[in-house]
């Protein structure tokens, strides 16, 4: 059952100051924290390393590029963010659709995000190799040519060091344990947080447990 999560992460009970940025997460279930806890979630370790900044997680477990841009200008209208973080496609290659249909949806979003002011980070995701070789290529170029095409910065792959370690994976193999959300938030933390002009310095004590 598809089970959307849409969570406001702030540190203390303070109003958010005008000056803060707003960043969307729009993801799928890698980002809505499937089977865990919501603190442990990626998305909720990033909001810790932004203390002042409002972290807005609209990923929904189950979600496909189409549903993710059927539901995007409702909440850019909603949130006004500063900055999408898209991370997106892995139910659409898991179910086998056409990669140029996800590429397209993404692209979509990449310009309406745009269009509504916010500065866009696209998150990539690869496949099993079971899928077979031609297709999981042509799925892995989406990401590295979106990012090229429409200048974005790119995240290569959200679970790297974590989907080959079977210990950082619930016994579904696909979505990771809460030890791996660290790694999976310094995988993204290194590519967003220079654009957001943050000291990267925490990272590491957060990585290593």
């Amino acid at each position: 059952m598809r089970a959307l999560c849409i969570w406001v992460l702030l540190l203390g009970t303070l109003p958010v100051p005008a000056s803060a940025r707003t960043l969307l997460v729009l993801g799928d279930s890698l980002s809505a924290a499937y089977g865990l806890p919501e603190a442990a979630g990626w998305v909720a370790l990033l909001a810790g390393r932004l203390p002042g900044d409002r972290v807005v997680n609209a990923s929904v477990s189950g979600e496909t590029t189409a549903g993710g841009l059927a539901r995007l200008p409702a909440l850019l209208e909603q949130w006004r963010p500063d900055w999408v973080l898209l991370e997106l496609g892995g139910n659409d290659g898991l179910r086998g659709l056409p990669p140029a249909h996800t590429r397209n949806n993404l692209a979509r979003m990449i310009e309406l995000s745009r269009a509504a002011g916010a500065k866009v980070l696209l998150i990539g995701i690869r496949l099993p190799p079971n899928y077979g070789q031609a297709y999981v290529q042509a799925f892995e170029r989406i990401y590295p040519e979106l990012a090229e095409s429409h200048e974005v910065p790119l995240v290569p792959f959200l679970l790297e060091g974590v989907a080959t370690r079977p210990e950082l994976m619930q016994p579904d193999g696909i979505h990771p344990r809460a030890e791996a959300q660290p790694l999976m938030l310094e995988n993204v933390w290194q590519i967003l947080a220079p654009r957001l002009g943050v000291a990267g310095e925490a990272a590491a004590s957060d990585a290593g447990g």
